[in-house]
């Protein structure tokens, strides 16, 4: 039997637009174009969001090897905040409903310190019960360390979980722990998916 549903934060729970953030801040084409691939790259957000270094010693690194780039980079440092733009439409309500169904309700996230700031903008938060975030583990997804340490925090068992993720490698990164897994497109899609998942497991109990 599914009792706890474990949800990712952007592009499940908040929307983010780094692209939007830099046309609208670095209006200089020819300098948006040097930055956006410097601070939006795989590397650079896992390096963020494993935060083995604090997130202002990261920026200042990137700052001494870029001194063309430092206002926008320090910019960037003080407004990272703001490349959240809004709830996923129907997410809140879809987790109002299920918490009233009886789900505990937890977050996931790769994210760095900087997530506290999003939390407090955005109501569809007060509604988890906890949340793992990466940069506070120094571990991100799709890496075990980081699912244990969900289940441990919390004591979950993993067969009692549904989570949800917009990257597949991270929903098969939790299946391998045992955890049963939606990767998100939409509110709608993810319920419909939940429903069948819950349905299948609402009469099998774990020992």
């Amino acid at each position: 039997m599914i009792k706890n549903l474990i949800f990712d934060f952007g592009k499940v729970l908040v929307d983010y637009d780094f692209e939007a953030f830099f046309k609208e801040h670095v209006p200089d084409v020819e300098r948006r174009q040097e930055l956006t691939p410097l601070l939006y790259n795989e590397a650079f957000q896992r390096q963020l969001d494993r935060e083995e270094k604090s997130f202002d010693e990261i920026l200042e690194d990137v700052v001494n090897k870029n001194k063309g780039l430092e206002p926008e980079i320090r910019f960037f440092k003080v407004h990272y905040p703001e490349i959240v733009t809004e709830e996923i439409q129907g997410m809140k309500d879809l987790l109002i409903q299920m918490k009233k169904e009886g789900y505990k309700l937890y977050g996931l996230t790769n994210w760095c310190s900087k997530v506290y700031s999003t939390m407090e903008r955005f109501d569809i938060f007060r509604l988890l019960d906890g949340q793992i975030i990466s940069s506070e583990e120094h571990a991100i997804k799709p890496e075990p360390a980081i699912y244990q340490c969900l289940f441990e925090r919390f004591n979950l068992k993993p067969e009692e979980c549904v989570f949800t993720d917009d990257r597949a490698e991270n929903i098969e990164g939790g299946r391998a722990l045992g955890m049963e897994g939606i990767v998100f497109h939409d509110a709608k899609q993810y319920e419909q998916e939940l429903r069948r998942v819950l349905e299948e497991k609402k009469n099998v109990n774990y020992q």
